[in-house]
């Protein structure tokens, strides 16, 4: 039998470098012993490269990589399996042309990874199915496939539905190939972003697994609360755990709670609290889908979703619940029950993604950072002065400075919600504590802001032309400040009324509520 090569990777890199690394080897154990066909879906930067790299060395054999960690004592070492390892990770993929010439590549880097030779063959399925055929014969052993970011040519054209069903097309011919080679064999893995249906991408691959949702996977990727504590324990000293976990904690997969490893690691460098997961990205595709579906952004602080929602992403059938979910803006929240159905109830998972999201929202709609700014800031000096007509002012600035032109492009005349997404987004982003939709035993309160001892309780309107005057009276005739009389010392009331002519507030005022 030949002897496998060892290769340089990035769980390598992290024990040579003696770097932090939370051991999340005994899910490599977990996995083998129940199944040998499984797909994992996780936002980006979640640690899922390290994850496939891990199951990469561990097949290969290289043991020295797992000194002291739980594999170590728990692994048959005596066994070493090929491996076929594609990532899609490493290019910007445009069109079949590039995406073709991509795969063919990375496969032929395996015949001088293992020093294999077949006949020339230019067609990536044949020399796919001939990799593994040769790796098998050479190396007496069934085969290993791991497949990672296997959905990013599709989403690198996902504003190009007919580009994207093309691309959509090559990947699936391609995958096709794993179910008939299954006799040769031992294990695949996949992972991406998205959860793309089985029919669409994986059609015929019967028996591979959707660990995604699965509570004994939940924290497969990410940090526990327990894990960041140990770990990281000699980082920590000094650090507010509270609001680290405010900023960072809440991802969901039916599990504990888990953290972002990239924000984490970065906060721990820098010791500063930003949006850093949040700015290697920018979500531009999805707030387009949010304004061209008229979506009403406090809704997404309470979406239910239902398992047909959550397990099928197709680029002809997009939903923005869906991907919202997948790419890590929104998580679970809570399930419930609804006789055989499982509802799941979605929000966003922590502070830095509610935030930075409402953030970005209002820069996708002004044509001026400094506008959004100069708004913000007064909001939040006016809230921390408690002074309210120092916020009507601002709300009617930010509200002037929308161009008339953006309005026109984006059809916002029936869009019922834009006034108080916007002023919603306005609160949000500004890194004020927030609650939309907030419910009561009689109804629910549209938007409500806490700061220290205070809690102000927003109801917006919508008219044709001018005030109204109903919105005021509303909180004050269903009592929506009851829920909080006992809990804050201060409860103020306030009525916002927008005009569709006008295109700005028709109507700002305010009453505090007498303490009973």
């Amino acid at each position: 039998m030949k002897k496998l090569p060892i290769g340089i990777s990035s769980l390598e890199k992290l024990r040579r470098e003696n770097c932090y690394y939370v051991d999340k080897t005994h899910f490599v154990e977990k996995l083998v012993n129940k199944g040998n066909q499984f797909f994992l879906s996780r936002p980006r930067r979640f640690g899922k490269s390290l994850f496939v790299d891990t199951l990469k060395q561990a097949f290969l054999g290289n043991k020295q990589l797992f000194e002291g960690l739980y594999l170590e004592n728990n692994w048959d070492w005596s066994k070493k399996y090929p491996v076929i390892h594609i990532d899609f990770g490493g290019r910007n993929i445009k069109d079949i042309t590039i995406l073709k010439k991509w795969i063919i590549e990375q496969l032929k880097e395996h015949l001088n990874f293992y020093s294999i030779e077949i006949e020339e063959e230019e067609d990536y399925g044949f020399l796919f199915r001939s990799i593994i055929l040769k790796l098998y014969q050479e190396y007496k052993n069934p085969v290993v496939v791991l497949v990672d970011e296997y959905d990013k040519p599709i989403l690198d054209n996902i504003e190009n539905t007919e580009k994207a069903i093309e691309i959509r097309e090559i990947l699936k011919d391609f995958y096709s190939v794993l179910k008939a080679s299954d006799q040769y064999l031992k294990f695949v893995f996949l992972t991406g972003v998205s959860r793309f249906s089985k029919v669409s991408i994986f059609s015929g691959l019967n028996q591979l697994q959707d660990i995604t949702l699965s509570p004994t996977f939940a924290t497969i990727c990410g940090y526990t609360q327990s894990e960041l504590e140990t770990v990281f324990k000699d980082r920590l000293e000094g650090v507010n755990l509270e609001e680290l976990k405010y900023w960072y904690n809440g991802y969901n997969w039916l599990g504990e709670k888990v953290y972002n490893p990239f924000d984490v690691l970065l906060f721990l460098s820098e010791k500063i609290f930003r949006p850093y997961w949040f700015e290697t990205g920018t979500p531009t595709f999805l707030m387009k889908l949010i304004l061209n579906n008229k979506v009403f952004l406090p809704k997404l602080e309470e979406i239910k979703a239902n398992d047909e929602i959550l397990a099928n992403l197709d680029v002809d059938f997009l939903k923005i619940e869906n991907l919202l979910f997948q790419t890590g803006y929104l998580t679970i929240r809570e399930t419930k029950k609804l006789g055989l159905r499982t509802i799941y109830i979605l929000t966003y998972p922590n502070f830095e993604v509610k935030s930075s999201f409402n953030n970005f929202f209002l820069s996708d709609i002004l044509p001026s950072v400094s506008d959004k700014e100069d708004a913000q800031n007064s909001i939040v000096e006016a809230i921390e002065e408690n002074d309210l007509e120092k916020i009507k002012t601002a709300l009617h600035s930010f509200f002037a400075s929308i161009p008339n032109d953006w309005y026109r492009k984006n059809d916002l005349d029936s869009y019922e919600g834009f006034y108080a997404s916007v002023v919603y987004a306005l609160f949000t982003g500004s890194g004020l504590n927030t609650k939309a939709e907030d419910t009561t035993n009689i109804g629910k309160i549209d938007l409500t802001v806490f700061y220290q001892d205070r809690a102000y309780i927003v109801e917006f309107k919508v008219v044709e032309k001018e005030a109204e005057k109903r919105a005021l009276n509303q909180i004050k005739e269903k009592k929506y400040y009851e829920k909080y009389i006992g809990s804050y010392k201060e409860i103020y009331l306030v009525g916002i009324e927008f005009s569709k002519e006008k295109r700005n507030i028709v109507y700002f005022e305010y009453e505090k509520v007498e303490s009973l």
